[in-house]
């Protein structure tokens, strides 16, 4: 069997980790591309499973990595781009992907519950105990790691997948994006219809919440799009189990059509698999990005050619999209996938950190050209 060289050197990295840091950098960071002006460093690595991020008032990001069970906490301290401290928070968790920080505690979520770890940044070196604050979660693990983020309303969201590739099923929360206290209090269904959101934000300006949905499989290479959302009111319905983007479901949406219910805001292309998204709020990158919104699609695993494996930038006008671009691509090579975008988060120097799962690493995404 004929072993192609990319493959041959990621099997080398896996195998040495101590030589992987440097040969990452010199040898895969070299093929992403990005717009002029940016670069792409290594933030940290040796994490594997790297999923979610999460930042503190204090600059301390957060970071799941489901399954491997653990949460970390890094901190850049000199300033220089890299992580100099890894702390780990929590172990031998359930699929521990989504993360979110709040008035001092850092909340996690399993597949089944969310926990808290009050006044996380005093305890770096000696976690404490975490408090549960929510235990009525599906604990089905199909579409079962869970996204988690704090609204401009002080909510607490997560999202819960279908535990399927589609079906409809009795527990009315399966396939929602939900949001609650942050004691765990008034929990309600914010969006419904929704098959596998790992990723979303509000907007920086109008505050409305948009996400991203995850398509479902063996319909082909080219459909159903996943997609983007826009919620623009409580209760929203996005289609699932009848509707995919346009698409009526063969089998389950019999008899529906795609007009009953919220379009998405925009159609992403088949199997891309779009994950973390974040708004760009920094004022380090161009002012043409102010405002915009990034996305990490993580990759297809069931289509005959790979797509996906990357970064893409959305422009809106009047909370609508605009133009999507492809932002930073060259974590598949010769059909062979050296890594797989996760999330983003902005830092407060205005770069852009992006997680790798397949990789276990962060990256740091910077501009130093003219803005």
């Amino acid at each position: 069997m004929k072993i192609k060289p990319l493959m041959f050197i990621f099997v080398l990295l896996s195998n040495y980790p101590m030589a992987g840091s440097a040969m990452l950098r010199s040898l895969f960071l070299s093929n992403v591309q990005l717009p002029k002006g940016f670069k792409i460093e290594l933030f940290a690595d040796k994490l594997p499973n790297a999923r979610a991020l999460a930042i503190s008032d204090k600059g301390t990001v957060f970071l799941s990595t489901h399954r491997s069970g653990k949460v970390y906490a890094l901190q850049d301290n000199d300033g220089d781009g890299k992580a100099d401290k890894i702390y780990t928070i929590a172990e031998n968790l359930d699929m521990p992907n989504g993360v979110a920080f709040y008035k001092g505690s850092l909340f996690v979520a399993e597949i089944g519950r969310i926990l808290r770890f009050d006044h996380i940044e005093e305890h770096l070196d000696t976690p404490p105990a975490p408090v549960v604050v929510y235990d009525k979660l599906p604990t089905n693990a199909y579409h079962g790691w869970r996204y988690i983020s704090f609204g401009p309303d002080q909510k607490l969201y997560v999202s819960i997948g279908i535990p399927c590739n589609v079906c409809k099923d009795n527990n009315p929360l399966f396939g929602t994006i939900n949001r609650m206290n942050p004691d765990g209090s008034q929990f309600e269904t914010v969006a419904e219809g929704v098959r596998n959101s790992v990723g979303f934000a509000w907007h920086p300006q109008t505050n409305e919440l948009w996400f991203t949905d995850n398509g479902r499989d063996w319909l082909g290479d080219k459909m159903p799009d996943d997609e983007l959302n826009r919620v623009t009111e409580v209760g929203q319905n996005f289609g699932f189990p009848y509707c995919h983007a346009n698409i009526v479901d063969p089998v389950f949406g019999k008899g529906r059509k795609c007009e009953e219910f919220t379009a998405p805001a925009a159609k992403l292309g088949a199997h891309v698999a779009p994950l973390g998204m974040r708004f760009y709020t920094g004022t380090q990158f161009p002012r043409s990005y102010e405002n915009q919104l990034f996305i990490a699609e993580h990759g297809s695993w069931n289509t005959s050619r790979p797509v996906g494996y990357r970064i893409v930038s959305v422009s809106m006008k009047a909370s609508r999209v605009d133009e999507i671009k492809v932002f930073a691509t060259g974590w598949l090579r010769d059909e062979t996938a050296w890594g797989r975008p996760v999330d983003l988060l902005v830092m407060p120097d205005g770069a852009l950190l992006v997680s790798d799962d397949l990789a276990g690493a962060i990256y740091r995404i910077s501009y130093t050209g003219a803005r």
